[in-house]
């Protein structure tokens, strides 16, 4: 099979395309022959060695896939070849095929197609699990959504707005922000010309706002936690900016706010019957057009590394979908 290969941690362009033997699915776990796989910023990390993770070198980038289901290991059940599902692999999906453990798998949804479910696990799954579970977000509450043009703040905009909340999307140029409002944001800052805590303030009539969600890390994340309203809850999902912010605790003193740290991979794992409630709601958000991954760009295997460089550079606006069959 032809597979993106890292063989060192290292610079992005050292990324190669290769022909591998296929991955054989030991217990519980499926193998997947690999119809369409989503770009997450992690994949930029992973590469690098920037990543909380380190697979075993030679590994595929790749954190989530759509795709049929070709291979069973030993003990699996309730999957079956030829069966179409959605998967978060963690890595190895941008290869034709990747070997994924049966509890990380879903079936895709009535009425998605490969695309759509290759961008619904991750951004999603993430997005409703810090939202929902860890900041409790209530219909009626305000959220700020840093990097909100991107795949997990454009997912963290219409759960907030299916959860009935109202959004206020922050992003670093006009042109993003143009995106979230056709995603549903309320209101929009630019980050990099306007005031973000002070505009949050004049956009909540000095109230501030009950949650933010920091994908981004880096300057802004200050600014964001000051900006919150009394008991305001702070998620940390990411440091997309690659700097992570040093945050005086006095600040959480004050106003009582929460700093509530966002870890979905390991999430699932230690509560999988959860994730498994998550992604049928999801299903059936998707299913009433509530939600939708906005896919901006679809590019062949052969153009995968060159989409990983351009997200590590915040180059990227929605989900980028690689097709390594291509």
């Amino acid at each position: 099979m032809k597979a993106l290969l890292c063989t060192a941690f290292g610079p992005i362009g050292q990324l190669t395309i290769a022909d591998v033997p296929a991955p054989e699915p030991d217990a519980g776990r499926v193998r997947v022959r690999v119809k369409a796989a989503a770009l997450n910023f992690p994949d930029a990390l992973i590469v690098q060695g920037l990543y909380q993770m380190k697979p075993p070198l030679p590994f595929s980038p790749g954190a989530e896939l759509a795709g049929v289901i070709d291979a069973v290991g030993d003990g699996v059940t309730g999957w079956k070849i030829g069966d179409e599902v959605i998967a978060s692999s963690g890595y190895g999906a941008f290869a034709e095929q990747c070997v994924v453990d049966a509890n990380r798998v879903t079936a895709l949804p009535q009425r998605m197609d490969f695309d759509a479910g290759a961008a619904f696990v991750l951004t999603y799954g993430t997005s409703l699990h810090a939202l929902q579970q860890r900041a409790k977000l209530a219909a009626g509450e305000t959220l700020l959504v840093l990097g909100a043009a991107g795949g997990v703040g454009l997912a963290a905009i219409e759960i907030a707005k299916a959860l009935g909340a109202r959004v206020i999307a922050a992003a670093s140029s006009d042109e993003k922000l143009a995106l979230c409002r056709a995603t549903g944001a309320d209101e929009t800052i630019n980050y990099a010309t306007e005031d973000l805590r002070r505009r949050v303030d004049e956009l909540t009539g000095g109230r501030g706002a009950d949650v933010v969600y920091d994908p981004v890390g880096g300057k802004y994340s200050e600014a964001a936690l000051r900006a919150t309203a009394w008991r305001g809850r702070f998620l940390v999902v990411g440091f997309a900016n690659g700097e992570i912010p040093k945050i005086a605790l006095n600040l959480a003193l004050l106003k009582e706010r929460d700093i509530l740290g966002v870890f979905w991979g390991d999430a699932i794992r230690r509560e999988p019957a959860q994730h498994a409630q998550n992604m049928h709601l999801l299903g059936q958000w998707y299913a009433a057009g509530k939600v939708k991954p906005a896919i901006t760009e679809r590019v062949p295997l052969s153009g995968a590394a060159d989409a990983i460089a351009r997200i590590a550079n915040r180059q990227v606006m929605g989900k980028v979908i690689i097709h390594p069959g291509a």
